[in-house]
């Protein structure tokens, strides 16, 4: 099995998984239904096409740089009638950067990261109104799983970011990865997909696992010992 790891980072994001009527909520991170609708929009597939293939790569993510929530919101009119609409409550994640990886057969993920250098449709961080500030493919791993492919990634944080945490050698990142079968799952989200279709959108549950990893700051100061001073005397 082989893993594609992408950034997604922008000023905006919005990853929805239960939204509902005019409240168009966001996850703290990007959800697979969100990641596998970007990879099936490079790939130049239609909402109708089937996705079973892709549906079927296990996912994670990695919070790199978790953002601040952002709350909007929209009016509009009928486009005929000219009646005002409900007024919609959006939310999104404001300078985030996380890393994403699908783990899968080869051949798939090649195709996949060759399709995100050239898409056929320009992804979007959730929204079409959200577009990435980098580029999104970062990097395909044959030789590693998806849980170490996430742990072994540098940090992607914005530079500005790194230097905030400057005093700090390490930083502590959360991973959330798609649980096997045979580990189970201490959460469950409904964002599995099952279907793309407008008429027929369907999602399924899936469970998720937190895991907790350490990484170097690029930007640390060096270590400082005020005693080194004393050495020798």
């Amino acid at each position: 099995m082989s893993v594609l790891l992408m950034q997604l980072a922008g000023p905006l994001q919005s990853w929805g998984a239960s939204s509902r009527f005019s409240r168009r909520s966001t996850e703290a991170a990007p959800t697979k239904s969100g990641v596998i609708g970007l990879l099936a929009a490079a790939l130049g597939r239609q909402r109708t096409d089937d996705l079973a293939d892709l549906a079927a790569l296990r996912f994670g993510v990695r919070a790199d740089q978790r953002g601040v929530l952002l709350r909007d919101f929209q009016t509009a009119h009928h486009f005929v009638t000219g009646d005002a609409q409900p007024i919609s409550d959006r939310y999104y994640l404001a300078d985030a950067v996380f890393v994403a990886g699908v783990e899968g057969d080869a051949g798939l993920i090649d195709d996949l990261q060759a399709a995100l250098r050239c898409p056929a449709f320009l992804p979007y961080l959730g929204r079409r109104s959200c577009p990435p500030a980098r580029p999104v493919e970062l990097r395909v791993d044959h030789e590693h799983t998806l849980e170490q492919a996430l742990r072994d990634v540098p940090w992607q944080a914005a530079s500005w970011h790194q230097r905030r945490r400057r005093h700090d050698q390490q930083i502590d990142l959360e991973i959330l990865i798609e649980a096997t079968p045979a580990e189970g799952g201490g959460d469950s989200l409904r964002d599995q997909p099952l279907s793309f279709d407008p008429l027929h959108r369907r999602y399924a549950l899936r469970g998720v696992r937190r895991i907790l990893v350490s990484v170097p700051n690029p930007a640390a100061l060096p270590a400082h010992d005020p005693t080194s001073l004393l050495e020798g005397a």
